[in-house]
């Protein structure tokens, strides 16, 4: 196995084995291999990771690192994690902490190769000096109004600014009485002198520092100048000596300024920047810029609201790692971008629960069945198939009593021809029990159901008939006796369109939030046994989909229940019925 990967590093492989090695082939991978044929970078293979600490992590980002740490393992290279921290006043340790945790849940392990931009301020400043002394750098005293203006646009070419021959002395001179802090904040910048007349607007002279006195995470109130990203990337790279950045579409246009910086300076490595399409869900909004004002105007509840697209959120929501890995790998990596349906997603956390979940029986919306032929006082315990995808999981007993609970949606007393559950003088399944017939309906003086009254057939223990008589429908129930109070929490799509963040309509995509993307159930009935459950543990409720106990249940006097995903994709269905 060993050589035959040799052999796909190296290209000589044909591409009809390269399944048989788990190598999922596409154009980075293509790329890489071309490096390492060529002899580039001594033969290695190192990423990075480089999030941004000014907001939590979400699904676009879990194909990022998926993508990363998955060419630095296939490749027997090396995947850092790297915290791009150059904007202190958008940037906090509360991010830094829930990407690192994001990460580890996802089940990656950067090692001890966890890096700070902030780590490397003092190379970067001098960086920009040597820069400055070679007569590729300026100080700009231009208000920012200004500099748009001297900039052009993708019509006109730039003009350059009154600054941008002063001499390296006094550009010395500037650049370090901005960093000691004698200017306010925004009066200076310092900027790259490239070409105002670039067709590329990021070559235009761009912004390589500027003045910002706000406290760093790291640095504290060391540092009043910051280095602009662009600046800082590229060259943190090249410090770490990473080999291949991979990074996304949006970066393109970045690219010949990624690789002036690395060409003008004596850095010690050279890496490659290769661009791949973002990830874009239907129904959602993927902007951190969005996703924030969601958070700070309460839209939603906090950054891990189980609506939102974020690990966090979705974790909580009851998303496996492996169901968002598998859907990583499942949409692949393009050059092109596209839209991915979110039902994707959701097909992948069913197919991964569908073989891991145990199965349980809950009642949402609960109505009363008296049994009437049942003995009174007796309690019955019956075997029940913990997940009949996965034997070894085994079974587990259920209590059965004279009084039950049904789902109010499983009777109708007028019922319809095609409606096959509970109605007067229909008898049904009760699943893992007894047949039951429907014999009187008990209503209050609203005329508003409040009880059945059934009987049922003892010789049909086990949900059989020994006559063979058949009945059309099977409903899932929970003992009143030993019943466990709940709250029941009902996440749909957070966006009622398809495409939220688009506001060509003219509708801010807030407009465009689902109003029963949560639905709270209160006085919902399950079996005892999920009293067991821990927080976090995903497990079916028989018939309703699968559900997860909430991180922060031990705070409720009652288990509080966030639904995952329905059973089958009901938006699929309710898009059927549109046409």
């Amino acid at each position: 196995m060993q050589e035959k990967r040799e052999n796909v590093l190296l290209g000589k492989l044909p591409s009809l084995e390269l399944e048989a090695t788990g190598f999922v082939e596409n154009f980075i991978h293509t790329q890489i291999r071309e490096d390492l044929k060529a002899g580039r970078n001594e033969g290695r293979v190192h990423v990075r990771f480089p999030p941004e600490p000014n907001g939590y992590l979400h699904i676009g980002h879990a194909k990022s690192i998926c993508l990363n740490f998955g060419l630095a393992k296939f490749f027997d290279g090396l995947c850092n994690l790297r915290f791009d921290d150059t904007n202190p006043s958008k940037e906090e340790v509360e991010y830094v902490d829930s990407i690192k945790d994001d990460l580890r849940w996802l089940g990656f392990d950067w090692g001890k190769r966890d890096f700070f931009a902030s780590d490397y301020f003092e190379q970067l400043y001098a960086y920009a000096v040597q820069l400055i002394k070679d007569g590729k750098a300026y100080v700009c005293d231009l208000k920012p109004e200004e500099t748009r203006e001297y900039r052009g646009n993708l019509k006109e070419p730039g003009r350059n600014s009154p600054y941008r021959e002063r001499s390296m002395a006094e550009n010395l001179d500037l650049f370090e009485r901005m960093r000691a802090g004698e200017f306010a904040d925004g009066a200076r910048v310092l900027r790259a002198k490239i070409d105002m007349v670039s067709g590329n607007m990021n070559m235009r002279d761009p912004v390589i520092y500027r003045i910002l006195r706000a406290h760093h995470h790291r640095t504290g109130d060391v540092w009043c100048v910051y280095p602009m990203y662009d600046f800082a990337h590229g060259l943190s790279d090249a410090i770490e000596g990473i080999t291949h950045s991979i990074c996304t579409l949006e970066f393109q246009d970045h690219r010949p300024l990624y690789e002036w910086f690395i060409e003008q300076l004596p850095v010690p490595s050279r890496p490659r920047q290769i661009e791949f399409a973002r990830l874009n869900l239907s129904y959602t909004v993927m902007s951190k810029r969005k996703l924030l004002q969601l958070v700070n105007n309460g839209l939603v509840n906090g950054w891990d609201d189980p609506r939102l697209p974020t690990i966090s959120g979705l974790r909580r929501r009851g998303f496996t790692p492996d169901s968002i890995r598998n859907f990583c790998e499942r949409i692949g990596v393009a050059k092109r971008s596209s839209m991915v349906d979110v039902a994707l997603l959701e097909h992948a956390v069913r197919e991964d629960l569908n073989l891991k979940a145990p199965r349980y029986m809950a009642v949402l919306k609960p109505l009363k069945v008296i049994i009437e032929n049942y003995p009174e006082d007796q309690i019955e315990e019956l075997e029940a198939v913990n997940n009949p995808e996965d034997p070894t999981m085994g079974s587990r007993k259920v209590p059965f009593t004279r009084e039950i609970y049904v789902e109010r949606d499983d009777f109708m007393e007028d019922a319809p021809k095609k409606f096959y559950r509970l109605t007067p003088g229909r008898e049904v399944r009760l699943r893992y029990a007894y047949y039951i017939r429907c014999e009187r309906v008990e209503k209050d003086a609203n005329g508003e159901i409040t009880a059945l009254y059934c009987t049922y057939d003892p010789e049909t223990r086990g949900g059989s008939s020994p006559d063979g008589r058949k009945v059309k429908a099977t409903l899932h129930w929970v003992a009143a006796p030993t019943a466990v109070s709940a709250e029941v929490r009902l996440y749909d799509r957070l966006f009622s369109a398809p495409d939220p963040g688009a506001e060509k309509d003219g509708q801010p995509f807030t407009t465009k939030i689902n109003p029963d993307s949560l639905t709270v159930l209160n006085g919902c009935k399950l079996e005892p046994s999920l009293a067991l459950v821990s927080a976090g543990i995903s497990v079916q409720f028989e018939r309703l989909g699968y559900f997860t106990l909430d991180k922060c249940a031990s705070l409720s006097e009652k288990p509080v229940f966030n639904r995952t995903v329905t059973l089958r994709d009901a938006w699929a269905k309710k898009a059927g019925k549109r046409k």
